[in-house]
């Protein structure tokens, strides 16, 4: 037995106890590292210097903006008028408020960067419109849930941002682009799905807007869409860096919101600030304390005996990449999004890296948040599953049998990102950002 192996029992074990115990998981990650520190005879004094050099990095600004930026979106009402906008574009098919909610999903996801918003946004519009037509209620609330994950691919996502750090050395701007197309693979294979049940499920035929309303429509859309565009081209163009563009972003949507659409009340400006502080609090206390989670890790030398253990299973690389996606989607049942992030990157990146597997870091960072996204959408953690069935109205255990199909074709899409890496790198390479 090394000396180490008594400090790494009391990590991870401590950690697993605590969480068994239900406690939150920011005390988990910041008492398993104190008892793992006193336990390997580690100065303390370099526990409160990593929870300070955590969340003591510039790059970290982009989170509270894109916060903000959703908060204020949601007081807008940006919500009702992308589903308009798609409701025109794709509306007038079989089946058109099933497209309707995969893309207001990827447009709305591609600005407010949060599947839990997404929604919580376009859930209450959207589902008693597609209820109304004629679709089940189970299966508009998991198609909700399911293409609600776009949002943490497809800029802006702060989940990239809290990946950079983890990682270290990783362009927050290259993996904003990576994003984009992986979450448009993941929306097109939601479309292909609904085309090719739209029999099966007996989806209603679509409703034709007036053309009266088109300009309106249209008109309405521009300008929040052009949120997206402040995003990609500024930070893809190198105009921006990714804290710029979500400042000025988030600037613009306030200018929308309050000013230009007047939906909403600057009275109520306090409330929204602290609905942002609140989910500001929370990210950050996680990212600070798993810094000291990955700090006691990476002095036990756990991502090297992570490493050695995960390689000697199989000389087949697609066999061990395989593996790896299955053990993150078993994590992302049981916890969320952003520790999993801290704790797992510095753990699989050197795995990922090694010159047996050959992964660049940010087709890495891709694949990593797309499988924790699907855990968004499963029980027992999953919070998008919890909104949806909520604002749905119905059950986890009704709504999770019709999502089983929608969760393999989120599967499907895993596996294209996971083994074609142009998917990811082929964007941020030609705009020069890797």
């Amino acid at each position: 037995m090394s000396a180490n192996t008594f400090p790494i029992l009391v990590l991870l074990g401590g950690f697993v106890v605590l969480l068994v115990l239900r406690v939150p998981v920011t005390f988990c990650l910041l008492f398993a590292s104190l008892m793992s520190a006193y336990a390997n005879g580690t100065n303390l004094s370099v526990m409160v210097r990593q929870l300070i050099d955590g969340v003591n990095n510039f790059s970290l600004l982009a989170i509270p903006f894109f916060i903000l930026m959703g908060e204020f979106m949601a007081a807008g009402g940006i919500s009702e008028k992308i589903i308009d906008f798609t409701n025109l574009v794709v509306g007038r098919f079989k089946g058109g408020l099933a497209y309707v909610n995969v893309l207001s999903s990827m447009l709305f996801g591609g600005i407010s960067g949060s599947a839990v918003a997404d929604v919580s946004s376009l859930g209450p519009v959207v589902i008693p419109m597609m209820v109304k037509q004629g679709y089940s209620r189970e299966f508009s609330v998991s198609l909700t849930v399911t293409t609600a994950c776009q949002g943490v691919l497809i800029p802006p996502s702060h989940n990239m941002v809290i990946y950079a750090l983890a990682a270290g050395g990783v362009s927050i701007g290259a993996l904003l682009m990576a994003g984009v197309f992986p979450g448009v693979v993941l929306g097109g294979s939601f479309m292909l799905f609904c085309w090719a049940m739209s029999g099966f499920y007996k989806f209603p035929p679509g409703v034709f807007i007036p053309r009266e309303r088109w300009l309106s429509i249209i008109v309405n859309a521009i300008l929040p869409l052009l949120t997206l565009a402040i995003i990609m081209v500024g930070t893809g163009a190198g105009v921006f860096t990714a804290t710029e563009s979500a400042a000025i972003a988030c600037v613009y949507v306030f200018i929308l919101s309050y000013i230009v659409f007047r939906a909403a009340k600057l009275r109520d400006i306090g409330r929204v600030l602290r609905n942002a502080l609140r989910t500001l609090a929370i990210v950050m206390a996680l990212i600070a304390c798993a810094k000291c989670f990955s700090y006691m890790m990476t002095e036990l030398r756990v991502p090297e005996m992570v490493t050695r253990a995960i390689l000697s299973i199989s000389e087949s690389r697609v066999v061990l990449l395989l593996v790896i996606n299955l053990l993150l989607l078993i994590l992302g049942c049981f916890m969320d999004m952003a520790p999993l992030i801290m704790i797992m990157t510095p753990i699989l990146l050197p795995v990922v890296t090694s010159p047996f597997i050959a992964m660049h870091p940010i087709q890495f960072g891709v694949m990593l948040i797309f499988n924790l996204a699907l855990g968004l959408c499963t029980p027992p953690v999953g919070s998008a599953l919890f909104v949806g069935c909520a604002v749905g109205r119905t059950t986890i255990e009704a709504t999770s049998k019709k999502l089983l199909p929608l969760f393999a074709v989120m599967v499907f899409a895993l596996m294209l990102v996971t083994f074609m890496p142009e998917i990811s790198l082929w964007l941020p390479r030609t705009l020069g950002l890797m």
